[in-house]
């Protein structure tokens, strides 16, 4: 059995643009959740005012630690497993975010090649 594959030619600018702008908002959806998340833990477990708890879990998503002292047992499990979640979410939102732009390079470089 041979199976041929079909080249189908590089998605025009602007269906692109909202292929890009598609995948944007799933990547700004999961920030968001992880986000919140982290405000629910942070506000729950450790008891952290709400303003904190964003200040807090912002904070540890974009890598840069915590602001406010950690007391509880419980909020230090959640902190370290907040920690090393969203060390794994930000790599994949970076993933996200590059998929399409990627694709479209090896797309377009695939389709260049075949034409020499």
């Amino acid at each position: 059995m041979t199976f041929e594959r079909r080249h189908e030619p590089v998605l025009p600018g602007h269906l692109f643009i909202r292929r890009l702008a598609r995948w944007s908002a799933v990547a700004g959806a999961i920030l968001l959740g992880s986000l919140a998340l982290g405000v629910c833990g942070y506000h729950f477990l450790e008891g952290l005012p709400w303003m904190d708890a964003l200040l807090n879990a912002s904070m540890i998503l974009g890598g840069m630690g915590p602001v406010a002292p950690i007391r509880t047992t419980a909020g230090k499990l959640f902190a370290s497993c907040y920690a090393l979640y969203s060390g794994l979410a930000i790599i994949s939102v970076a993933g996200v975010l590059l998929a399409p732009l990627v694709h479209r390079f090896l797309h377009k470089f695939h389709i260049e090649g075949r034409q020499e």
